[in-house]
This record gives C-alpha cells, sequence and structure tokens, in this order.
C-alpha cells in the first residue's frame, strides 16, 4: 500500500501517523481511524480541551488554572 505521504506500507502491517490516526493496510487497500476519543460534554464556559500530539490525547481542563481538570461526561471518537 501507498499512503499519502508516499510511504510503502506492508499487507497486514499497521501503524500510527503523525496526526494521530492508526491506519492498516490490506489487499483492498488502506484504512485509517483516529486514535483518540474527542471530549464533547463539558462545561465549555469554564474549561477547554487541549490536545497532546505526543499522547494522543484530550484533556479538558479550566481555562484560568491548567493544573485542574474537568469533569467529562462523554467522549466520541
Amino acid at each position: 500500500c501507498l499512503d499519502g505521504e508516499g510511504k510503502v506500507h506492508e499487507f497486514d502491517s499497521r501503524w500510527r501517523t503523525e496526526d494521530c490516526n492508526d491506519c492498516s493496510c490490506s489487499k483492498t487497500g488502506i484504512r485509517c481511524c483516529t486514535s483518540y476519543m474527542t471530549p464533547v460534554d463539558y462545561d465549555e464556559e469554564k474549561c477547554e480541551s487541549i490536545f497532546n500530539k505526543e499522547t494522543c490525547s484530550y484533556k479538558v481542563v479550566e481555562k484560568d488554572d491548567h493544573s485542574k481538570e474537568c469533569p467529562v461526561h462523554s467522549w466520541v471518537g
């Protein structure tokens, strides 16, 4: 399989892209999906979500104090 960056991958191989997508190669082609969950149900007035590209995950923290995490009631991904 040839990915969008021009790299060749063997059939039945798996890899994670720089954009945190998990991909796999089969004889029918390449399939990719996000490797992370996105927070969708939290107090957006008081809190903000921050994506960490190194861990491929979101953290939801208070806007005024990033050391305090906020509760998240629902995630999608």
